[in-house]
């Protein structure tokens, strides 16, 4: 049995930011059905909720080296839907009022790199493989081969690194080289974890895992571009043949509207079970209640990467339709105000909610036909995943993970299971958003589509697949255990 560890600094339902969380508390899961051993690691966070805190198994403490420094490190357990997760304590660096954007945040998850290799002789499990994810971890494949590779313990480890947003590197300053992570000048080079002068955790993990992966096939080739290569674009096409894009999936048993408890009534293929999800939401968000009005949601980050830009540049001659606009999500103040502004204008017509609410996230996609994510780039995509799941019609730009998962319908073959656009246009959004609303006021047509678009299967059993080949593959190639 192969013996998986997941490095991340955030999964559901412990503690989570965004799309990183679902991804590891679903995939593992996904694996372990697989019949892989499969654990996870992770910081342990004053965030978390107290109920969480208490369910948490003390194991042990033990000390781990930081360059000069020597650290308290608890480690602590949970054993949720069958997987095992570790959580390691450190109040310094974790019991605070959020889990990123301190000025400390490199030494923080310098820490926990360091910690999470050190911590394995300490429990019941020798991985054959350290799964890692994202910038937090980059350094992990850094350390186990400047300080543990010479011991019995860690030979042959293999290690495998995942991009979930490549725009985020963990960049810092070059006196974190010695004074934080003990290494030498050796590693401050062009070939290693030198970066325009600084230090790049996640080029670390790019240098020194021997598997690269991403979240879609798509994003997987773009990065290899300047366009989206962040400046990392040459040092992925060097590493290209150790690059492999599988698509993230979503948990189907988590995401299931026919029994789903917080929409208001469950369905699975019936428009008209949908249908009066959206009447029942309308009433609740003071919109004009009509089941044959078309409404649009857009759940996401309100930030200008998720295509924002295109969507206030057309947004008054969206709303000069006959169309309701539902849009939920945090992000930067001029979105937030303008939307609200907007909602002032059309109260019958658009409701703003700037928060974070999963229960009213899941009455939207029940409601909703159609779901609306003009990305400027997206590595996946979650959010699109779920619609297709409820039976609201994405309408995405072509590109990464939602070119990968959104196919335009084809009137003629009845195929594709949404809309899509290809430029970064304002107006070709708005004319695709206009295709679309012409194939909803075609009743037959709309069947097809909606079905084609439930019947889409993006939960975890392919991705598994993949991803359990190529840790078969890697345990093979470097002869573990």
């Amino acid at each position: 049995m192969v013996k998986i560890l997941h490095i991340a600094s955030e999964a559901s339902p412990f503690i989570k930011t965004g799309g990183l969380a679902d991804v590891i508390g679903s995939l593992p899961k996904a694996l372990h059905e697989k019949g892989l051993d499969v654990r996870v690691v992770l910081p342990k966070y004053g965030t978390i909720e107290q109920h969480w805190k208490e369910q948490m198994v003390w194991e042990k403490s033990i000390t781990v080296p930081l360059a000069w420094r020597n650290q308290f490190c608890g480690i602590e357990t949970i054993c949720y839907e069958g997987i095992t997760f570790y959580f390691l304590d450190n109040e310094y660096y974790y019991n605070r009022d959020h889990i990123y954007g301190y000025e400390d945040d490199g030494e923080r998850f310098a820490f926990f790199c360091r910690a999470a290799l050190a911590f394995l002789p300490h429990i019941d499990f020798q991985p054959q493989i350290l799964h890692c994810h994202d910038w937090h971890t980059g350094l992990v494949s850094v350390f186990l081969e400047a300080f543990y590779n010479h011991l019995p313990f860690y030979q042959n480890m293999g290690t495998i690194f995942t991009i979930h947003n490549l725009q985020y590197q963990g960049v810092f300053p070059k006196y974190f080289l010695g004074d934080v992570l003990g290494l030498d000048d050796s590693y401050f080079t062009i070939d290693s974890l030198e970066y325009q002068g600084q230090i790049n955790f996640m080029k670390g993990g790019l240098v020194f895992s021997d598997l690269l992966t991403t979240v879609s096939k798509s994003y997987s080739e773009e990065i290899q571009t300047p366009y989206f290569g962040e400046s990392l674009d040459g040092l992925l096409r060097k590493r290209r043949k150790q690059l492999f894009g599988i698509i993230n999936g979503i948990d189907y048993d988590l995401y299931s509207p026919n029994k789903d408890p917080h929409i208001f009534l469950p369905y699975y293929d019936n428009l008209q079970d949908k249908s009066f999800n959206k009447v029942k939401l309308q009433e609740a968000l003071g919109l004009s209640v009509d089941s044959n009005t078309p409404m649009i949601a857009i759940i996401s980050r309100l930030v200008s990467s998720k295509g924002l830009d295109l969507v206030v540049h057309i947004l008054d001659e969206l709303l000069s339709l006959d169309v309701q606009l539902v849009i939920l999500g945090t992000g930067e103040a001029k979105y937030e105000e303008l939307f609200q502004q907007a909602m002032i204008r059309y109260p019958s017509k658009l409701s703003v909610h700037i928060q974070f609410d999963d229960s009213l996230a899941r009455k939207i996609y029940a409601a909703s036909d159609l779901f609306l994510m003009p990305s400027r780039f997206e590595p996946c995509g979650i959010g699109q995943l779920i619609a297709l799941r409820y039976g609201s019609i994405p309408i995405v730009r072509e590109t990464g993970g939602l070119k990968d998962t959104v196919q335009s319908y084809n009137d003629y073959r009845c195929t594709g299971n949404g809309f899509s656009f290809t430029h970064y246009n304002a107006h070709d959004m708005l004319f695709t958003i206009q295709r679309a609303l012409k194939s909803y006021q075609d009743k037959k047509l709309w069947i097809k589509v909606f079905k084609n678009a439930i019947y889409s299967d993006f939960s975890w059993h392919q991705s598994a697949q993949q991803y359990t080949h190529l840790y078969k593959t890697l345990t093979f190639q470097t002869q573990k255990f």
